[in-house]
C-alpha cells in the first residue's frame, strides 16, 4: 500500500479510538503501534502529525504524545464585516477589481475526495515523479559546502548556465534569475512588464492560473485565439492595435489547454509583430521536458530566435519532477532583467539555496535521462490509452488535436452543455474533471472539457475513469 494511504488509514483508526483516552491522557507509544497496525514508524509519526495539525493529539519530544484538552472558548464571537470595506475602499477608482479569484487555480490544485480519479491533476502522479533520485539529490545537496547560506540573489551560477543551455540560441547565464517555480516567474514578469489597468494579450483558450495573476496585479487580458498551430498572426497584430498592449503571454510549445505547438511560420512572425508594436512576448515554455516518444524534434524556444530582447521567457523543471521543488527561471535581454531582478528580490529575496542545490544534483546526475525517458514512454502510453478510450466510449466529445507532449487533452462538449452540471456529474460517478470555462477570458465560443492522464496511477485507472465519464454524459446528454 503506498505510503500516504496508509498513513491516513491510521490516522482514521487513532481518531475512532480517541475516546479510550481521558482528555491529557497517553497514547500508546509509536513502538506498540508500529507492531499492533504493521506500519512504518515513519508512517505512525506522519499520523500522529496529522492528528495533531487537527487539534486531536499533543506529542511532547522525549514524552509521547496524549489525547489534547478541549481548547478554551473564545470569550466572544468576532466581528470581521468590518474588513469587507477596508478591502473595498476607494475601489469605485480601480480600473480593475481587485479582487483575487483563484477558483481556475485551485481546481487542478485541490486533491479530489477519496475514491474519485483525478483526470483534473496539473502535475505528476507520484508514480511518474523521480522520488528516489529527487531524495538522493537533496540528501547530497545537503552536505555541500556552503548549502544552508545565502545564495546568489541572481541564483547560482551553475543553475543559470544549466538553464542558459536548455534554452540556446547563445542565451548567457548572465541573462538567467533563479524563479521559485513558474507561477512565481510568471507573476514577477507581468508586474515588471505592465503597469495596473493596462490591457495584456493572452492566447484564447489559456492557462487559468496566469489569467487569475494578471487580474491579481490589476491587468485586463484580452484574448487573441489559438488554432492547432498556435496562436494567429492576422489576429494577434489585430489585438495589438485595438488594444495598445504591450505584453503578450503566450505557449508555443504544448499550449494549455489545447496541446498546440506554434508552428514554423508563425514563429517569426509573432516576434516581428511584437517588436513592430514595441511589446514584449512572455514565453511560458512549461513542458518541454514532457514530451512524448513520437513528437520528433522539438523547436527551440522562442528566446533561441531573439536577439532584440522581445522575449522574457519562463521555464520550470516542477512539471517534469514535483510540485515541491519549486525551481524555475526567468530569462531576459536588455534594461528589462534589471527590473524583472528587483521584482524578485523584492517580493521573495531569493530561492532556498538547498533546493537549487538539490536541483543542481539532480539535473546533473545519471538518473536525470533516464527519468525523463521513461517519463516520456509512460506519457505516450497514457495519451494513447486516453484518446483510444475517447474514441470507443465517448464518441461525442470532440478532440480537434492530439498533442504530442504534455499531459492533457482538450475536448470540445456538445453545442448546448452544461459544463458545471456535466462536471458535478462526473465527480458524482467518481472522476474528478476540469471544466473549460476558466481557461477564456471573455465568453467561450463553445462548451469543453480538459482530461489530464498524468495525475492517476496508470492506464488502468484511465479505463475506469472514462467508463465513470461515460455514465455521466449519460446522465447529462
Amino acid at each position: 500500500m503506498h505510503e500516504r494511504s496508509s498513513v491516513g488509514e491510521l490516522a482514521e483508526r487513532l481518531r475512532q479510538e480517541m475516546d479510550r483516552y481521558p482528555q491529557g491522557g497517553k497514547l500508546p507509544s509509536s513502538r506498540s503501534l508500529v507492531e499492533r497496525f504493521r506500519v512504518s514508524p515513519v508512517t505512525v509519526s506522519r499520523a500522529l502529525a496529522q492528528l495533531s495539525a487537527e487539534g486531536l493529539v499533543v506529542t511532547r519530544p522525549g514524552a509521547g504524545a496524549f489525547r489534547a484538552r478541549p481548547r478554551t472558548p473564545a470569550t466572544r464571537d468576532g466581528d470581521t464585516s468590518w474588513q469587507e470595506v477596508a478591502l473595498s475602499a476607494d475601489g469605485a477608482a480601480d480600473l480593475v477589481p481587485r479582487t483575487v479569484d483563484a477558483s481556475g487555480v485551485t481546481v487542478c490544485l485541490a486533491a479530489p475526495p477519496p475514491g474519485v480519479l483525478e483526470f483534473n491533476g496539473g502535475y505528476l502522479h507520484p508514480s511518474l515523479q523521480p522520488e528516489r533520485a529527487m531524495a538522493a539529490a537533496l540528501a547530497r545537496a545537503g552536505r555541500r559546502p556552503g548549502a544552508w547560506g545565502r545564495p546568489p540573489l541572481e541564483g547560482l551560477p551553475e543553475l543559470r548556465e544549466w538553464f542558459a543551455r536548455g534554452i540556446g540560441g547563445g542565451v548567457t547565464a548572465a541573462e538567467v534569475l533563479v524563479a521559485a517555480g513558474g507561477q512565481t516567474a510568471l507573476a514577477t514578469a507581468l508586474r515588471a512588464l505592465a503597469p495596473p489597468g493596462a490591457p495584456v494579450l493572452v492566447e484564447s483558450p489559456t492557462y487559468p492560473g496566469m489569467l487569475a495573476l494578471a487580474r491579481a496585479a490589476g491587468l485586463r487580458p484580452v484574448p487573441v485565439p489559438v488554432d492547432p498551430d498556435g496562436v494567429r498572426p492576422r489576429l494577434l497584430a489585430d489585438a495589438f492595435r485595438a488594444s495598445g498592449a504591450r505584453v503578450f503571454v503566450c505557449q508555443p510549445l504544448f499550449q494549455n489547454p489545447t496541446g498546440a505547438v506554434l508552428a514554423p511560420d508563425r514563429r517569426a512572425e509573432v516576434l516581428r509583430i511584437a517588436r513592430e508594436a514595441g511589446a514584449f512576448v512572455v514565453e511560458d515554455d512549461f513542458v518541454r521536458r514532457l514530451v512524448h516518444t513520437d513528437a520528433g524534434p522539438l523547436p527551440r524556444p522562442l528566446a533561441a530566435d531573439d536577439v532584440d530582447g522581445v522575449v522574457v521567457h519562463v521555464g520550470s523543471l516542477t512539471k517534469a519532477t514535483s510540485p515541491s521543488l519549486r525551481v524555475g527561471a526567468l530569462a531576459a535581454r536588455g534594461p528589462v532583467l534589471e527590473r524583472l531582478r528587483a521584482i524578485q528580490v523584492v517580493d521573495t529575496f531569493f530561492v532556498p539555496r538547498p533546493l537549487q542545490e538539490a536541483a543542481l544534483e539532480l539535473v546533473g546526475s545519471p538518473a536525470w535521462p533516464r527519468h525523463l525517458r521513461a517519463l516520456s514512454a509512460e506519457l505516450t502510453a497514457r495519451r494513447t490509452a486516453m484518446t483510444t478510450g475517447l474514441r470507443l466510449r465517448l464518441p461525442e466529445l470532440g478532440l480537434p488535436h492530439v498533442p504530442s507532449g504534455g499531459y492533457h487533452l482538450w475536448l470540445r462538449l456538445p453545442d448546448g452543455t452544461d459544463e458545471a452540471a456535466l462536471t458535478a456529474a462526473a465527480l458524482r460517478a467518481g472522476v474528478a474533471l476540469t471544466p473549460g470555462r476558466p481557461y477564456f477570458s471573455a465568453e467561450p465560443p463553445a462548451p469543453h472539457v480538459r482530461l489530464s492522464f498524468a495525475a492517476v496511477s496508470g492506464t488502468a485507472d484511465i479505463s475506469e475513469g472514462l467508463r465513470r465519464l461515460r455514465t455521466a454524459c449519460d446522465e447529462i446528454f
